[in-house]
């Protein structure tokens, strides 16, 4: 492999806390319940509109549109306020610049808060791109932000590792034509990653140093 695609949340951060608890205070405010931190664990990884959906109680769907409009206030005030690389993660990515291979992230979290956390939590510079949701655009699993990620980095799609911990990245992976590679230790678990098409399980984030090349 010549190239690492990242998924953010739950594969280079742990973000649970800080997603979890801006829905929690959204859904206060309009008078909701809130969830318990380990249930966000099965609400993201597929946008800001899913999350929302889930969060809300069955037969709420109407209050989609302003619980998402409060969670995107609360979230922005706390984006790092908990969040955390995984340990190990920093010494992968440095193993990759030792290495001269390129690393980007793509996430479906908005591409705004997707650039602000990498580079508060990695600094500028440590990745070749960073890509999340923009509007009107296709998200994962849709390939085509891997497919342009892999075009600008110059590096064919055949010839990158795709690191991520749910079914739809490993799904974009297969997409994009990238090997897919699953972050045990990230939110959804193996089962999942295996049936979704993962090449390899990866039980913590040094396992993948292994894959790299010399």
């Amino acid at each position: 492999m010549k190239a690492v695609l990242f998924d953010l949340d739950g594969t280079l951060a742990d973000t649970i806390e800080d997603i979890g608890g801006a829905m929690n205070a959204a859904l206060a405010d309009a008078g909701l319940p809130a969830h318990p931190l380990d249930d966000y664990r099965r609400f993201i990884g597929d946008g800001i509109e899913a999350l929302t959906e889930r969060a809300l109680p069955p037969g709420r769907a109407a209050l989609r549109d302003p619980t998402m409009a409060a969670f995107r206030l609360h979230y922005a005030g706390r984006l790092v306020e908990r969040t955390r690389p995984y340990d190990g993660i920093v010494a992968v990515l440095d193993a990759l610049a030792a290495r001269h291979i390129p690393a980007a992230v793509l996430s479906n979290k908005p591409e705004p808060a997707t650039v602000t956390i990498v580079e508060r939590l990695f600094g500028p510079g440590r990745f070749v791109a960073v890509a999340g949701a923009l509007p009107g655009r296709p998200r994962k699993p849709d390939p085509w932000r891997a497919l342009d990620i892999a075009r600008a980095a110059g590096v064919a799609p055949g010839d990158w590792l795709f690191v991520g911990d749910t079914a739809v990245d490993m799904q974009t992976a297969g997409a994009a034509g990238m090997t897919a590679i699953g972050a045990g230790w990230g939110y959804r678990g193996a089962g999942e990653l295996a049936a979704s098409g993962a090449t390899a399980l990866l039980a913590r984030p040094a396992d993948l140093i292994p894959l790299l090349p010399r």
